[in-house]
């Protein structure tokens, strides 16, 4: 039995002569949070808009809990929800409004369509203002309120582009733990999104997508094992016995540190094993350090790393629709 919720398979698109995706392959399996990043322009929101019904793919193939989303959409409609970069909500009608209409769209029974969008309203911190006209809202709410409109008719399959755009840490915070809970529940979940720490601390799995192809597809731990290097920051009492201690780390590490001023950054892919061999080079040597630090590599710097790009500050739309 197939247990993979989302499958692609040399997916292209073109809009006139820009290739948006070259053929980008991935598996989602049930149940699990994938997060799906690159540059802006990257094809991210193309791909996501592919898998929604939105466009239809010029190249390759693609299935949502094992049905085509070009031979069959409206099985994949049925069982998938989606919340995209723009609001999908009236702004004349209310939080409340918004969520009975969609629940009637959906053709759920009457009698649980109330009750389901108090409890969504519930669930994102939106029932005082569930009466009041949406143009009224933030625009931190509203994207709450179109998240909360995705999950309506409780779809198996949950596609969230840039869910978490315009909302303050402590919104962001309520709606990771959202995300968790469908998983729990269920729900199998694909994201993009701009912020790496978002996919760092969602996403079971990352696929990395730069200029319409996918470049790496890993554990976000994998990829950032993949750079190799664990800094680790001695800060010495003077320069001039930084000076020593480099030239002792310089010979033990294969010359892959540096001094600045009273500082020394060694670079080691022996992880906790090269904090022990350091810290006894200089016991022996009577150096010792004032302060110490270990960073381990990020996943800002594998994106850095496999794209050539630094995460952007905000959302830039690509070519169909995003990035």
């Amino acid at each position: 039995m197939n247990d993979n919720a989302i499958v692609v398979e040399g997916l292209k698109k073109n809009f006139g002569e820009l290739e948006a995706l070259k053929g980008i392959d991935f598996e989602v399996p049930e149940r699990t949070i994938f997060g799906l990043l690159g540059p802006n322009g990257a094809g991210k929101t193309t791909a996501v808009r592919i898998l929604s019904t939105i466009l239809r793919p010029d190249g390759g193939r693609a299935s949502v809990m094992g049905f085509d989303v070009v031979k069959q959409p409206d099985d994949v409609r049925y069982r998938i929800g989606l919340a995209g970069q723009n609001a999908a909500v009236d702004a004349s009608l209310t939080g409340r409004e918004n969520l009975v209409l969609i629940g009637r769209l959906a053709q759920l029974p009457k009698r649980v369509i109330a009750p389901r969008a108090d409890e969504l309203l519930e669930r994102f911190f939106l029932t005082e203002a569930a009466n009041r006209p949406l143009r009224t809202y933030s625009g931190g709410m509203r994207r709450r309120l179109d998240v909360a409109a995705a999950l309506v008719a409780r779809p198996p399959v949950l596609f969230l582009d840039e869910p978490t755009t315009g909302l303050d840490i402590q919104s962001r915070a309520e709606l990771w733990e959202v995300i968790r809970e469908l998983v729990l529940e269920g729900s199998t979940v694909m994201l993009t999104t701009q912020y790496l720490e978002e996919a760092d601390r969602l996403a079971d799995r990352i696929a990395v997508v730069d200029n319409g192809l996918v470049v790496a597809n890993d554990t976000a731990a994998a990829l950032k094992a993949r750079l190799g290097n664990t800094t680790i920051e001695i800060e010495m009492e003077d320069e001039e016995t930084a000076v020593r201690a480099h030239a002792l780390l310089e010979d033990l590490f294969d010359n892959h540190t540096e001094r600045h001023a009273a500082t020394v950054l060694v670079l080691s892919d022996k992880g906790p094993t090269a904090l022990v061999e350091l810290l006894r080079a200089l016991e022996q040597h009577s150096l010792k350090p004032s302060n110490l630090a270990v960073r381990e590599p990020t996943l800002d710097e594998a994106f850095l790393a496999l794209t050539g790009n630094k995460p952007e500050g905000a959302p830039v739309s690509d070519v169909g629709g995003g990035a």
